[in-house]
Parts: C-alpha cells; sequence; structure tokens
C-alpha cells in the first residue's frame, strides 16, 4: 500500500535530545514541520528524545523519537524509512550530532581514538546521512511547493584554527566541504545544501570550559559581548529550512556574535 503523502513538511534532526538539535527541533515544529528526533541509543538519550517529543505534541506538531547511533552507517536508511513510514516524505534533514575531542591539550599528543572518534561522528556519518538523504530528496520530488533542504552544523573552528582540539578542526573542516560538495551536486534540483558555523555556544558540550570562555567573552574577544544559545542557531536553521535563502548555493552563516571576524 502506498504511503499517502502528509501535508505537512518533516525534518529529520540528529542529535536532537539536547542544547542545539532540541532547539532545532522545536523551531522546526513551530514554523509546522513534523521531526524525526535521532540522538544515541543509551537511556539518558532516549529518556530526553522522548521528552522533546512531548514539547513539540504540545506544540501541535509530531514527533518521532529514532534513537541510533548515526556512526553506525547501517542504521542511516532504517532511520529514513522510519521517517517515511509515518509521514510519507522528508523535506528537511539538520546534521546537527557532534562530538568534541576527548581531551584538549597539545596537538602533539592527539590519540588516534579521539581523531577517529571525531572524523567518525562530525564528519563521516554526515557525509553518508546527507547522501543518503539526497538520494530520497531527489527520488520524491518537490511537494506542495515545499523547499528540500540539507543543513549541517558544523562550528567556527572549521576556519578558526584551535591547536588544543586539531582533531576537532579537522573533522568540522571536513563537514565544510561536504556541505560545498552536496549543495553543488543538488543545487540543480532546486535543493538547498547550507552549512552553520556556531560560536561560543551555552550547551553542555561547552560546560567544561565556561571559565574560559567566560573570558574570552567578557575581555572583548566576542564583540556582541554575550554567548550563544541554541536558540541563535536553530532561529537560522528553520529559515534555511523554510528556503528564505534564495538562489543561494552552499551559503555558510557564521553564528559567534562576531568572534571570528578580523577586528582589533
Amino acid at each position: 500500500m502506498a504511503i499517502p503523502d502528509s501535508p505537512r513538511p518533516v525534518a529529520i534532526v540528529t542529535g536532537a535530545s539536547r542544547g542545539i538539535g532540541r532547539a532545532c527541533a522545536l523551531a522546526l515544529a513551530g514554523a509546522g514541520f513534523d521531526v524525526l528526533l535521532n540522538d544515541a541509543a543509551g537511556t539518558e538519550d532516549r529518556d530526553l528524545l522522548d521528552g522533546v517529543a512531548q514539547e513539540i505534541a504540545a506544540a501541535g506538531a509530531s514527533a518521532l523519537p529514532f534513537p541510533a547511533d548515526v556512526a553506525d552507517l547501517r542504521l542511516h536508511q532504517p532511520m529514513i524509512d522510519a521517517a517515511r513510514a509515518r509521514w510519507g516524505r522528508i523535506d528537511c534533514l539538520v546534521n546537527n550530532a557532534g562530538v568534541g575531542a576527548l581531551q584538549r591539550g597539545d596537538l602533539l599528543e592527539v590519540t588516534p581514538e579521539s581523531f577517529d572518534r571525531c572524523l567518525n561522528i562530525n564528519t563521516r556519518a554526515l557525509f553518508f546521512l546527507t547522501q543518503a538523504v539526497a538520494r530520497r530528496l531527489l527520488a520524491q520530488g518537490e511537494l506542495g511547493g515545499r523547499h528540500r533542504s540539507i543543513v549541517n552544523i558544523t562550528s567556527s573552528n572549521a576556519h578558526a584554527v584551535s591547536i588544543s582540539r586539531g582533531e576537532y578542526c579537522v573533522s568540522k573542516c571536513a563537514s565544510s566541504m561536504t556541505t560545498k560538495l552536496f549543495a553543488l551536486r543538488l543545487a540543480p534540483a532546486g535543493i538547498g545544501v547550507y552549512e552553520i558555523r556556531p560560536g561560543i555556544i551555552e550547551t553542555r558540550m561547552t560546560e567544561p570550559v565556561k571559565e574560559r570562555y567566560d573570558k574570552l567573552v567578557g575581555g572583548g574577544g566576542v564583540p556582541m559581548g554575550r554567548w550563544g544559545s541554541a536558540a541563535d542557531v536553530a532561529s537560522t536553521v528553520r529559515c534555511m529550512a523554510e528556503g528564505r535563502l534564495p538562489y543561494t548555493v552552499g551559503q555558510a552563516v557564521t553564528i559567534d556574535g562576531g568572534l571570528t571576524m578580523p577586528h582589533f
């Protein structure tokens, strides 16, 4: 039996249990999207995903938690199939799942384990999930005039060098190039592929270095004079998903309060 197409657009958001991913999922739900919520399969992540799903339901949208490790490429197609079985369509992918270096420190002490972890999740998983969703978007076509999009959350370290976490920088730089590659490949079909480079965003990932970043923000390193919030990132994701960046290809938007803008 054919799956009926939902009249509402559908988004897949990875790393959706907390922080930027959660904010993106809620922002898209507010924009009229139904959302498949992905994060790791641990008990805490499952519980948090269920909580986000409840928030989305309270906002009048529909959500489907799908706990899975995005680094396991075998789970990408089942995730896509789950969204299609529930709603009959996919309109947006937000590649937000990511990890930092296992330990910040001397570049000369980076371990293969930390390097591989960053590349496997931040780069390899992003590349192949983008590939799988791109195939689906092309086969599906545009439905109801809805914009189709892929949004990759990278980092200000896709551009700015941080030698205390070199493996992270390498992974985000590669993800930035992945955005450009797929943007050119999908441009003829009208599918927007975008990149967002967050700076110092207040999330659980930045908690261990809060004191250091407080000094940087307060000392003029961030011209806007404040930390960024997950909502700052999510508002731009919503803009991209809604197709409000027409006639752009591979657009990268830096959300860092001026952190990486050359200034003196």
